[in-house]
């Protein structure tokens, strides 16, 4: 073969691969982005906060001992029903009988030193008396000295049975100290409800608390005719929530259950606020928020875990768009620009013109000038996307409702996500095939 026709045959196959590869490119242009499409149409629009937490009874009492004994007997179990004033555990009473024995002595013993005080105080008297009645007669007989100490015999006679009559008062408050402690050496259930915490048994000695040693904690009892759901709630969204405001609680227990309840809390201050955090520390600023559950057969727990769908807005029959067909552009970036601008495509690999930068030919004041962020979504019209600005309202767990900017019947540009961020005005767009039923 000749030279000359072997360069005309690699200028041919050259020329063919360049023409495959413009032929694809233009059948690329044509074909366009393959999205997915949605039209616009109205629905019924819930908006929700979701907050995790724990169950909880509305009244729950923890019954700790006030005096210091061993266990004698221990009449209940944990998750056990009991009444108001039900017997539940005694203590060994021996010492604090003995103590109550102690004052009830002490306690005779200052009656018997009043009555002699008051016998004292009654010859005290008569001493004056009869002194008084002989100096009548005869100023002789008795001198004035002898009367004075007569009168401070029953002065002092009557002070010292004021001071008996004390002691005996003192005496009485003893013996009812001592009645007392052996009291609490019986616990009663102060309200109706369920052990739900139990943590003596028979043999093991309670003590008292201290300042710095606290004391044992014996039960707890739980009024379960009331269940609350305490959650946590971030501070962006603890403003949008009211009393009042109806709530679908998940119990991890009960997955195939779903709870209902009203907020019937709204905390006030932060769970844990920022002058308590450590230096340097950010952490989340959280608020409780209480739930009460409606009356329900399940038979719940204390300190279960639940998950709170907290109601906070509802639209009926609201415009609404898929939440994924909504995105963000900078104000005059080459997603909002005119489809048919030269200038409206600069090369950029997300479509979007970057702060700080400027077009050649621009004004350095132009190029300073902060962009505003646009919310809108990619209406579809002849085979080609133009992005709209539009309104949004709440935000149900899907869609967006629109207050302006779409009407229903459009059809908008609904994923995937990264077809979406990379749309540019007047990109030509094809329709991403449904997949086939199995």
């Amino acid at each position: 073969m000749q030279p000359r026709t072997k360069v005309f045959i690699g200028i041919g196959v050259v020329a063919l691969l360049v023409a495959a590869a413009a032929l694809a490119a233009t059948r690329g242009r044509e074909r366009g982005v393959e999205v997915r499409t949605d039209v616009i149409e109205r629905r019924d629009l819930v908006e929700i906060v979701t907050a995790s937490g724990n169950i909880r009874a509305l009244r729950t009492v923890d019954i700790s001992s006030d005096v210091s004994a061993r266990v004698a007997e221990l009449m209940v179990n944990e998750g056990d029903d009991v009444v108001e004033d039900q017997t539940l555990l005694t203590l060994d009473p021996a010492q604090y009988r003995a103590a109550l024995s102690r004052a009830e002595a002490s306690l005779a013993q200052a009656e018997a030193q009043q009555a002699q005080q008051e016998a004292n105080l009654v010859r005290a008297r008569r001493d004056l008396d009869r002194l008084l009645a002989l100096r009548a007669r005869d100023s002789l007989l008795v001198s004035g000295q002898q009367v004075a100490d007569a009168r401070t015999n029953v002065d002092v006679a009557d002070a010292t049975l004021v001071s008996a009559r004390y002691g005996v008062a003192q005496q009485r408050a003893a013996v009812a100290e001592a009645q007392d402690l052996l009291g609490k050496t019986i616990f009663r259930a102060p309200i109706n409800g369920k052990v739900t915490r139990l943590n003596v048994e028979e043999g093991e000695t309670v003590i008292i608390g201290t300042m710095n040693n606290p004391g044992s904690l014996v039960l707890t009892i739980s009024d379960l005719s009331v269940i609350e759901v305490v959650v946590q709630v971030d501070e962006t969204d603890v403003s949008r929530i009211e009393f009042g405001d109806s709530a679908s609680i998940r119990i991890d227990a009960f997955p195939n259950e779903v709870f209902v309840g009203r907020v019937s809390e709204i905390g006030n201050s932060a769970i844990n606020p920022p002058t308590q955090q450590a230096a340097g520390q950010h952490a989340a600023i959280d608020f409780e928020v209480v739930l009460t559950l409606d009356a329900s057969k399940a038979s719940l727990r204390p300190d279960l875990s639940a998950t709170a769908d907290i109601v906070v807005e509802r639209r009926g029959d609201a415009l609404a768009v898929p939440i994924i067909a909504l995105t963000i552009r900078e104000e005059g970036s080459d997603s909002t620009a005119a489809a048919d601008d030269p200038e409206a495509h600069p090369q950029q690999g997300d479509g979007q013109v970057r702060r700080g930068e400027t077009d050649q030919g621009g004004t350095e004041e132009a190029g300073r000038a902060e962009a505003r962020d646009v919310e809108g979504v990619f209406v579809v019209r002849g085979g080609e996307v133009t992005f709209t600005p539009v309104e949004v309202g709440i935000a149900g767990q899907e869609y967006f409702e629109i207050l302006s900017g779409v009407s229903e019947g459009d059809t908008v540009v609904a994923g995937p996500y990264q077809a979406i961020r990379q749309l540019r005005n007047g990109d030509a767009i094809r329709r991403a095939e449904a997949p086939a039923a199995n």
